[in-house]
């Protein structure tokens, strides 16, 4: 079993509160684009709202990256474990991508 799925974040409940209240509207997004979509609107207003979403979740990722590597990250490696760094690289490369 991969020791990753024992760990837990550390999110304050200040944290969890934000990063809930930005997955609900994201979710009302999605919801909202579905909704444009069957509506037959304008391609163009269709996309605006996508690109409006995918930087709404990009900005979820980067608070969680940030709180990763504050706390994560620095726990890991004083505890010695060197082997975060090419976790932490993988998961930049992923967020990248996008």
């Amino acid at each position: 079993m991969n020791p990753a799925h024992n760990r837990k974040s550390h999110h304050s409940d200040t944290v969890k509160k934000n990063l809930t209240t930005r997955l609900n509207r994201i979710e009302g997004q999605i919801r909202g684009i579905k909704g444009l979509i069957e509506k037959d609107t304008y391609c163009d207003d269709v996309i605006t709202q996508i690109s409006a979403t995918q930087s709404a979740l990009n900005s979820v990722g980067k608070i969680l990256l940030e709180g990763h590597m504050k706390n994560c990250v620095v726990d890991r490696l004083n505890e010695g474990d060197t082997e975060v760094i090419d976790e932490v690289l993988v998961t930049i490369q992923k967020l990248m991508k996008k």
